[in-house]
Formats: C-alpha cells, sequence, structure tokens
C-alpha cells in the first residue's frame, strides 16, 4: 500500500465519508503500478451483458474464462477489476485480496429497446464478495432516468452505510438527444456532474467531443475553447465539483493502440484521474494487452 500526501488530499475532499467507504477508495488509490499516484486504470468487463458472449471473447478466446481477467489486471498492475455478479463470483475465492473488486450492479443487453438496465446485484453480493464499491450506470436523456436516479440514490445509501463506495457511469442517451449529442462536450459535462450530484465518489464518463448540443447551453459556452481532448477533459472534471471528485473516461470502441495512448495523455494532461479501459485490453493477446496497459502506466506516470 502507498499512502501518500496525494491519495490523502483526494480522500480529505470527500468531508462526509466515513473510514470504510474512505479505506476502500484508499484500497483503489493506492492498489497496483499507479498506487499513490491519484491517477487508476480500472479494468471493466460487463461487456457480456451489454454484447454477448461472441462479440466480446470471441476475438480472444481465453477471455470467456472469467479468472483470465482478474489475473489480467493483477498482472497489469491495475487499480482494480469491475465485473457483473457471476464473473466477480467466478473467481471471488481464487483471487480474493488480490486486487479491489467493483460489483457492476445493474445491467442491460443489445436487444433492449427500452434505454434502461436492471438491477443484478445487491449491496450485499458486494459486501460478501469483499468488493470495494459497487458501479451503476445512468442513462441522463432517458425516459428512465429518474427512475434509475432512485434506483442509486437507495444503492449508495446502503453502500456508505456498510463502508463500500460508490462508482457512477454516467452515460448520456434518449429523448431528445442526437447522436452526436450523446458525446457532446456540454451533455458530458453536464451528465458527469450528475453523477456527483447523486454522491458517486468515482464517477465514469466518456471522453467529450467539441460539439455543443443543448441550445440553452451554447450562450454559456461562447468563447470557451474546446479545440483540444484535453481541454475538453479539464472542462469535465472542473464540472466534477472543481475537482474535488474522481473521475475516469472510459475507452470507449475498440481503436487503435496510438489512439488509445492519445487519450491517455489527454487524460493526463486534462486532470483527469485516469482511464476505466475494457474492450481495448481484452480483446487483445494477453501478450498485447499487458504491453499496452505497461505503456498506459508509464503514460499516467508522465515517462511516457
Amino acid at each position: 500500500m502507498t499512502f501518500t500526501p496525494t491519495v490523502k488530499a483526494i480522500l480529505d475532499k470527500y468531508e462526509s465519508d466515513n473510514p470504510g467507504v474512505k479505506a476502500n477508495l484508499a484500497r483503489i488509490l493506492t492498489q497496483g503500478r499507479l498506487g499513490g499516484t491519484g491517477k487508476l486504470i480500472i479494468l471493466p468487463v460487463d461487456q457480456g451483458f451489454e454484447h454477448g458472449p461472441a462479440r466480446s471473447f470471441s476475438v480472444n478466446e481465453p477471455a470467456y474464462d472469467p479468472h483470465y481477467h482478474y489475473q489480467l489486471a493483477i498482472d497489469a498492475g491495475l487499480s482494480a477489476y469491475a465485473a457483473p455478479l457471476g464473473m466477480l463470483e467466478a473467481g471471488a475465492d481464487a483471487f480474493a485480496g488480490q486486487i479491489p473488486t467493483i460489483l457492476k450492479v445493474n445491467s442491460s443487453n443489445s436487444w433492449a429497446t427500452s434505454i434502461d438496465q436492471a438491477v443484478t446485484g445487491t449491496v450485499d453480493d458486494a459486501l460478501r464478495l469483499g468488493c470495494s464499491a459497487i458501479g451503476f450506470t445512468i442513462y441522463p436523456g432517458s425516459d428512465n432516468i429518474f427512475e434509475m436516479m432512485e434506483e442509486i440514490r437507495e444503492m449508495r445509501a446502503e453502500a456508505a452505510a456498510v463502508g463500500i463506495a460508490t462508482v457512477i457511469w454516467s452515460y448520456p442517451r434518449g429523448g431528445n438527444l442526437s447522436k452526436d449529442g450523446e458525446l457532446a462536450l456540454d451533455v458530458g459535462a453536464y451528465a458527469a456532474h450528475m453523477a456527483a450530484l447523486l454522491g458517486a465518489h468515482i464517477i465514469k464518463v466518456k471522453l467529450p467531443t467539441d460539439h455543443i448540443e443543448q441550445k440553452d447551453a451554447k450562450k454559456a459556452y461562447e468563447g470557451f475553447d474546446a479545440s483540444t481532448q484535453a481541454k475538453r477533459v479539464a472542462h469535465v472534471v472542473k464540472s466534477c465539483f472543481n475537482g474535488r471528485r474522481i473521475v475516469v473516461f472510459s475507452g470507449g470502441a475498440a481503436k487503435g493502440a496510438d489512439a488509445v495512448y492519445q487519450d491517455a495523455r489527454d487524460i493526463r494532461d486534462g486532470g483527469g484521474n485516469g482511464s476505466i479501459i475494457g474492450r481495448n485490453t481484452f480483446q487483445r493477446p494477453r501478450d498485447e494487452a499487458l504491453a499496452m496497459l505497461d505503456k498506459l502506466v508509464r503514460i499516467y506516470k508522465n515517462e511516457e
């Protein structure tokens, strides 16, 4: 464990949280090769629910095995591993205590027509499995967003009561949002702010484009320089209580290695806390994935 002044400064910003929640945040912040730096790389493997097993794992068949992902996260020296209930249960005993885990407690599937997720795990499950946090997706813009907000309000309070932190995936979609609007700067910052307002300890959002979607927001962005991704990251971080909350950015769709590395540099330079990157690692052969994660660690440590 690398408990540094940087970690203490981050934890000090969570003023209402009990020692259990702070201890679990500290477990994530002090784990692995980025421990103590204030930067994170988290491996999320919830794509089986979202896209199905063949689309998720056939390109790298060892990834069908839940143990593969635990071991990948451990060997790469990552900060945490996030997955739905069954994936975590399948390796919970073999890997107990070796890496902080995040139980993804709601999920969807590619056949659903509504923009919503079912609750598929509980705080009791997270406690039983020794998880440091629960993870929950909200869809700002969806017709179901208010129900989702009420669900995470209750689960967040239940988790905090037993010392477990909360991660919120905040992905705008639905309603009057255009496809471009889902990644718009103003929409992404708004979605990140909503997660902070809901009490998220760690906020996960997508990297924003320079598009401004909301007509009523255009005036507020007049003169704002959104020309680089690092500047857009900085705006999202500022929207999360002026940087008082941990903000990580998703890896998004599969892309080339150079694009993955540039995203990490932009997140670092914009003051983001790191990456939560799944498909762009576990869909590569293990040796390639480990090499990519090694370089990402070095980028976040300012060594690249």
